[in-house]
């Protein structure tokens, strides 16, 4: 079981819009970030796609993705789901839709949003059939648990896939550590965490914050994501233990 980080980055993206790189040094080409989203594969190769973020097109190409079994978003926010036409051309070929999941709120707000996606439109195809997570506990081949955090004034899931023996957790967009999200990410193998800069901040985890969610649920490995342009890439490596990875864009790593 593995994983491929698609895309490393915060809403804007590292350089934001006018080669802003804030801290960031431009010469490592890891502090270039596109928008967060992660890719799940199994030893059998069924693959799990979370969120289709603003850059989803430019990720699949970069990692040569044509296939994916099965998409699970984390809320509605651009960054995560703007990506979401995108998914046509993994339709092709298909028998039927994309097998998505979401949140009963989050599946309410993206119908609404996208619906030609989810429901067909002018002779076009449904790209993606659209359900609750609420009575999922497997997907192909994958275990499947989730929770809503808090993010802010609004929640988003977060997710644990097992398969293989080995698991894997992504946990996004949070503000707060719940005990439900220490008790889905107990032991696991490796976690994916929300780390927006250093300082605090409203409605995302911090790097002491994605540290204590990693030590309080004794998870093996912590992998940074969503970091913005205070987050060079060298510095952070230097300064983080070694059980913790700073994300970038193409990381792969087997659980």
């Amino acid at each position: 079981m593995k994983f491929l980080m698609l895309g490393s980055g915060t809403s804007t993206g590292v350089p934001r819009i006018g080669n802003d790189w804030g801290d960031c040094d431009p010469n490592e080409p890891k502090n270039r970030r596109t928008r967060v989203s992660v890719l799940i594969e199994s030893d059998a190769g069924s693959r799990l796609l979370i969120d289709t973020s603003t850059d989803l097109r430019q990720q699949l190409l970069a990692n040569e993705i044509d296939r994916i079994d099965g998409v699970f978003w984390t809320h509605d926010h651009a960054d995560h789901c703007h990506g979401v036409d995108d998914l046509r051309v993994l339709r092709y070929g298909r028998g039927g839709p994309l097998p998505g999941f979401a949140s009963q709120e989050t599946v309410h707000s993206l119908r609404r949003r996208f619906s030609y996606v989810f429901a067909g439109q002018h002779g076009y195809p449904t790209i993606v059939s659209l359900e609750s997570l609420d009575r999922l506990r497997m997907f192909s081949g994958f275990g499947v648990e989730w929770c809503q955090m808090p993010h802010g004034p609004t929640e988003t899931t977060g997710y644990r896939f097992d398969a293989d023996g080995k698991s894997i957790a992504y946990a996004t967009d949070f503000s707060e550590i719940s005990a439900e999200m220490v008790d889905l990410y107990s032991g696991v193998d490796i976690l994916i965490s929300d780390c927006l800069r250093r300082d605090p901040h409203p409605t995302h985890a911090n790097l002491e914050m994605a540290m204590e969610l990693a030590e309080r649920s004794g998870a093996g490995k912590l992998v940074l994501s969503h970091l913005d342009k205070s987050m060079d890439y060298a510095t952070l490596e230097a300064e983080t233990p070694d059980h913790v990875v700073v994300g970038f864009d193409g990381l792969e790593m087997r659980a």
